[in-house]
């Protein structure tokens, strides 16, 4: 494979404490060198790609994703869940295992890995079940999914509701230093839920589900984490309340990480007005407060990281009677536009918003597939390049993935994805960024 040479790029590395213009360097899958523009780079034969004026930082991980296979191929694929998330900047994407059959065992997880081997364009690294057919009645063979290389257990798609079971998982996941990733929900609350409970709920006669919902399991999952020294990720934390319950526990030494979604920290309750089957996401969309809360968990390092729960649905699944639409919002094509405007209104900086989106959940993931989340010299050569400043207008028909399900269809969006380079290959360019002869010697 020839050297890719990235010349003239904004490099923003938060894990090296990194902002600063330069050339960056990538041969063999790795970071072989960084340097000033004015710099000769150490090899002569290389390709080059002119990325000035343009934002070059790691390559974003996403803890929380949907791929739908196996079981649910209509919706998603490995193939195009990963193709959708290199243009949407992610190198790593964590898939949750409700698919059909669910991955409880070693042999499903090995089955995700095998295609992912062959199709996927960037790194899928899978969840596996905290209970054998996320039935949450008997406890998954834990320890033998570790084995085959899972980064967590979850059933998401459904809590934990059985204790004892989750005391149990947690008991593990001390031994096995790996997280298990709960939907925090009390479902006696939110039977028949279809959106958050408060105005709009109201206003259009639906079933809401409270923001003690989430609460209440939060806060009996930080009680058995602090009983087992075990390790808990609370994903796609929402509410006001839940942010201050992982504030004070993480003050306690609990050992809790969280994750916020783009919809979360930029859609509010108003989304679903209408009957706007796109917005239909659980845990629902809440308010304006909650969302002040939510920004607040991630610029003090309550909320760890950004997760999209990409979760892709066919035509069908949405263009129905709202109480018989799936839950789940399309969210890899648009994760960062969509963030880009909390940077824009001045409520993030973008090194808070890069970091949450590469450091930090490279940190939660460890070491075991490498060097990922820096641009440090020798790290896994995952990276991505985008325009902070580039308007585009959201086409779904255009998505890489196999979900159309946005309520941003038709949105402009300001910052997009330019490229993505994972493991050293391109494996997405946008047509305006163009491939050049840069010979330093001739200056």
């Amino acid at each position: 494979m020839k050297a890719l040479l990235l010349y003239g790029g904004r490099i923003i590395d938060p894990g090296q404490g990194i902002d600063e213009v330069g050339n960056l360097l990538v041969n063999e899958g790795r970071v072989l060198w960084r340097g000033s523009v004015e710099m000769t780079p150490p090899v002569s034969d290389y390709d080059a790609l002119s990325v000035e004026g343009l934002v070059v930082c790691p390559g974003f991980i996403d803890l929380h994703c949907h791929l739908r296979q196996p079981g649910f191929e209509e919706k998603e694929t490995i193939a195009s869940g990963s193709s959708a998330a290199a243009r949407g900047g992610f190198t790593t994407i964590c898939c949750m295992p409700n698919t059909n059959p669910p991955l409880d065992n070693p042999a499903a997880v090995d089955y995700v890995k095998e295609i992912a081997a062959r199709e996927a364009v960037v790194r899928v690294l899978p969840v596996g079940c905290v209970s054998r057919g996320r039935k949450g009645e008997m406890l998954a063979p834990l320890v033998e999914m570790a084995s085959t290389g899972v980064v967590g257990f979850s059933d998401d798609g459904a809590p934990v509701s059985n204790p004892p079971l989750m005391k149990q998982a947690l008991e593990y996941s001390r031994v096995l230093d790996l997280p298990v990733i709960d939907h925090c929900q009390d479902i006696s609350l939110t039977r028949d839920g279809q959106v958050n409970e408060g105005v709009i709920s109201a206003r259009l006669g639906l079933k809401g589900m409270p923001a003690a919902a989430e609460e209440n399991m939060v806060i009996r999952d930080l009680s058995l984490t602090r009983q087992t020294g075990g390790w808990l990720h609370v994903a796609h934390i929402t509410t006001e309340g839940s942010v201050n319950l992982v504030r004070r526990a993480r003050e306690q030494g609990i050992n809790v990480t969280a994750e916020v979604t783009p919809h979360h920290l930029t859609l509010t309750e108003e989304a679903v007005d209408g009957y706007n089957t796109s917005a239909k996401v659980n845990p629902p969309l809440r308010t304006g407060r909650d969302i002040q809360a939510l920004i607040g968990g991630l610029k003090d390092d309550v909320i760890d990281i950004i997760a999209t729960d990409h979760a892709p649905h066919t035509v069908a699944d949405k263009q129905c009677e709202f109480t018989r639409a799936e839950f789940g919002i399309s969210g890899f094509e648009t994760a960062l536009g969509s963030l880009m405007a909390l940077v824009h209104s001045g409520e993030l900086t973008l090194t808070i918003l890069i970091a949450r989106l590469t450091a930090a959940p490279a940190r939660i993931i460890g070491e075991r597939y490498g060097k990922l989340g820096t641009l440090a010299v020798g790290a896994v050569a995952d990276i991505t390049v985008f325009d902070p400043e580039r308007d585009w207008v959201v086409d779904t028909n255009a998505f890489a993935s196999k979900g159309k399900n946005t309520p941003l269809d038709g949105a402009t969006l300001k910052g997009k994805v330019m490229a993505t380079i994972a493991q050293g290959s391109l494996v997405y360019k946008d047509d305006s960024i163009k491939a050049e002869v840069k010979d330093f010697a001739r200056r």
